[in-house]
C-alpha cells in the first residue's frame, strides 16, 4: 500500500495526533511545533545538507532535540579519501533555534564558541555558510554554497509510531540541488560548480519513540543531461501506510514501494559496512550493486544515551524503473547509504 496525502491541512490534530500517515510529494500537511503533545523534551527539529560533486563532500546540521542541540560539520575528501566531523552540543535548547516551520522559505543560524553555521533560504535559493576554527588538526573550515531552488517534486512522508500515538515523524527529502560556491580547509579551496555538484536536504520535525534504527540512502546527479536522483530508506516508525523509496527524474518523482538494504556480514556476523553491498525491492523497480568508498562513522555511548552511526559513501550500479517502465541505467553513480541506531 502507498498512500498518498493530497489534501492541505494540519499536521497534528487537537490531541497532538497525526492527522494522516502516508507520502507526498511537497509539504502538504502544515507543521505546528506549538501543536505537539508528545512532551516538550521529545521534540526533534533538524535541517541537514548534503553537498557531493564526487570528489568532496560537505555536510551540515543544525539540530534542536529540546534537551539538547547538535551542530556539525563534516568535510569528505573522496579521492584520498579521507572524513573529518565535528559535531558542539548545546544543552537544554528547548526550541530556541528557531527553526521555520517549512523548508520553503526562512532562515536559520547558529553562533556557537569558534563557529558558526548559517542557512538562509529566501524561496529562490539556499545560502548555506559555515566556519569553524580548529576543525581538523588545528586548522579551520569555511564555505559558503548557494543551492537554486529548482522547486523539483521531492519526498515526504507522515509516519505514526505504534506503541505512541502523539509520536510522529515529518521528512522531507530534496534531492538534486544545483550547487555552486566553495570550502576551504588547509588553505586550499575547493569550488562547486552546478554543472556536477548537487545538493541534498534532509528536513526533519517530529517526536520519536526513545530507540529506533534506521535505514537510508540518497544520491544525486545526472542522467542522460537531466537531473536524475533517488531516497531510498526504512525502518523508523510504521511506514504501512507507505515507504520513503522514490526516484526523482528532471523534476519528477517516481513512486517506489519497498526496498532492502543488503549489508554484508563478517566471520563474527558483524555488518561489514566496507564491502559491497546489494539492493532489492519487491517490485523489481530498484536492483543496485554498491561500493563504498568512505565509511563516516560515529559511536557515542552514554548507556542512557546511544548513537551509533554508519554513512557509507560510494557507487552504485545497476537499474531504476520509472512509474512510465523507462529503465535508467546507472553506472558508478556517486551517493551513499546508511546505518542509524539511537536510543535519546
Amino acid at each position: 500500500m502507498q498512500h498518498q496525502i493530497t489534501e492541505k491541512k494540519p499536521l497534528l490534530d487537537e490531541k497532538g495526533i497525526l492527522t494522516e500517515a502516508g507520502y507526498a510529494t511537497s509539504l502538504v500537511l502544515d507543521y505546528d511545533r506549538k501543536a505537539i503533545k508528545g512532551g516538550a523534551l521529545r521534540i526533534k527539529e533538524w535541517d541537514y545538507y548534503l553537498i557531493t560533486d564526487g570528489k568532496v563532500g560537505v555536510a551540515l546540521t543544525i539540530a534542536d532535540n529540546s534537551y539538547m542541540g547538535l551542530d556539525s560539520i563534516s568535510f569528505l575528501d573522496f579521492e584520498e579519501p579521507w572524513e573529518k566531523t565535528v559535531s558542539p552540543m548545546r544543552i537544554m535548547t528547548m526550541g530556541k533555534t528557531g527553526f521555520p516551520a517549512t523548508s520553503d522559505k526562512g532562515d536559520v543560524e547558529i553562533f556557537g564558541k569558534n563557529y558558526f553555521i548559517s542557512f538562509k533560504n529566501d524561496g529562490e535559493k539556499r545560502v548555506l555558510s559555515f566556519k569553524m576554527d580548529k576543525f581538523h588538526m588545528d586548522e579551520p573550515i569555511k564555505g559558503e554554497i548557494v543551492l537554486e531552488n529548482t522547486k523539483p517534486e521531492t519526498m515526504v512522508i507522515a509516519t505514526p509510531f505504534p506503541k505512541k500515538e502523539t509520536a510522529f515523524y515529518y521528512n522531507q527529502k530534496i534531492n538534486c540541488l544545483p550547487a555552486s560556491g566553495y570550502v576551504e580547509i588547509y588553505g586550499r579551496k575547493h569550488t562547486f560548480t552546478p554543472d556536477t555538484a548537487f545538493g541534498v536536504l534532509d528536513w526533519g520535525r517530529g517526536v520519536w519513540t526513545y530507540k529506533n534504527t534506521w535505514y537510508w540512502g540518497s544520491a544525486s546527479g545526472t542522467y542522460e543531461g537531466k537531473p536524475f536522483g533517488f531516497n531510498i530508506g526504512y525502518g523508523f516508525g510504521d511506514t504501512s501506510a507507505a515507504s520513503e523509496n522514490m526516484l526523482f527524474f528532471d523534476g519528477k518523482a517516481h513512486k517506489l514501494s519497498q526496498v532492502t538494504f543488503n549489508i554484508p556480514k563478517d566471520a563474527k556476523g558483524e555488518d561489514a559496512f566496507m564491502e559491497p553491498w546489494t539492493f532489492t525491492s519487491d517490485d523489481g523497480r530498484f536492483e543496485m550493486d554498491f561500493v563504498p568508498i568512505i565509511d563516516r562513522a560515529s559511536n557515542t555511548d552514554f548507556k542512557i544515551l546511544c548513537s551509533k552511526q554508519h554513512q557509507v559513501f560510494g557507487k552504485f550500479t545497476g537499474k531504476a524503473v520509472l512509474d512510465d517502465g523507462t529503465v535508467i541505467e546507472l553506472k558508478e553513480f556517486f551517493g551513499f547509504a546508511e546505518k542509524v541506531f539511537n536510543k535519546w
